[in-house]
């Protein structure tokens, strides 16, 4: 895997949005906190538009894309949020520049999309919180975080314990985010490939019985089963009907990996949440799982 080239001061970062529409005093707060920082800031033409819940026309988001991802200026793009889009515009991505000049892709949810799509062109990219949450906390460890990562540190997390986490160590790549675009990709040319990786998931707002349906196609498709390690996330604000499904959303992932030997651990702060921390994707990683100890360190 590549890792593009660590950010210092005076390096440019494009700020598109290639899903859902931004609230633009979000971006406006991210630009400053990024300009204060050091950095070089260029807004995406189409960053603030709207066409009906996505951030303008689908060529327009494709065509802000591609510009950043073709600028030889620009070292890092910062999707503003997820919501839902890039989808629509995947398969019409040209990535031949980015192999040539890879650089940082930033942000989580929907883009999950672009990380799984660099991971398929052996470039890393940062699993991370985007411009709203910089606009409500710019001094929260996840974000400052964030730019420890882009700068060249190696940044760690343990997490407590959990009874239904399966104990072991493992080290290799990771891979994963938001659940269900990884499970929207499946049978196409853009499915997660997982084996002999470490995955990570997480997801906001399903109902338990569609969690199931997912980790049951992950696992009938055998993306389960060479893994090196799994890392839980959030599950936020999962819903119920009003016969229940008799699970939580833990107890689903465990109820599908259970016959497998490597280990799980539950809880890492990874999702929908404010202590959202970053990951790099394709990184090189080392999980802990014990009675006492989880943690997930880069290597």
């Amino acid at each position: 895997m590549k890792t593009p080239k660590y950010l210092s001061k005076g390096s440019r970062i494009a700020i598109v949005s290639p899903a859902g529409y931004i609230n633009p005093d979000f971006v406006a707060s991210a630009e400053a906190y990024l300009k204060s920082a050091g950095y070089e800031v260029e807004i995406g033409p189409h960053c603030l538009g709207r066409h009906n819940q996505m951030a303008s026309t689908d060529e327009q988001r494709l065509a802000d894309l591609q510009q950043a991802i073709d600028n030889p200026k620009v070292d890092a793009i910062l999707c503003s949020r997820g919501g839902y889009g890039v989808n629509h515009i995947i398969d019409k991505i040209d990535m031949s520049q980015f192999e040539k000049n890879p650089k940082w892709i930033m942000g989580f949810s929907d883009i999950t999309n672009l990380h799984i799509l660099a991971n398929k062109h052996g470039v890393r990219s940062l699993h991370c919180q985007m411009a709203k949450a910089i606009h409500n906390n710019p001094d929260a460890d996840c974000i400052k975080n964030i730019f420890q990562i882009l700068e060249g540190e190696k940044v760690s997390y343990t997490f407590a314990p959990n009874e239904l986490n399966r104990k072991g160590i493992a080290e290799g790549e990771l891979i994963g985010g938001n659940l269900s675009i990884i499970y929207s990709l499946q049978g196409t040319d853009f499915a997660i490939d997982c084996d002999d990786k470490i995955l990570f998931i997480e997801d906001l707002n399903e109902y338990l019985y569609h969690l199931d349906r997912m980790m049951l196609n992950l696992k009938m498709s055998g993306k389960l089963a060479k893994l090196r390690g799994l890392v839980v996330g959030t599950f936020s604000d999962m819903k119920d009907n009003a016969s229940p499904f008799g699970k939580t959303a833990y107890e689903i992932v465990k109820a599908h990996t259970d016959e497998y030997s490597y280990p799980v651990g539950f809880g890492i702060p990874v999702g929908h949440i404010d202590d959202n921390q970053p990951l790099v994707e394709g990184g090189q990683y080392r999980i802990e799982i014990s009675d006492a100890t989880c943690s997930l360190k880069m290597i």
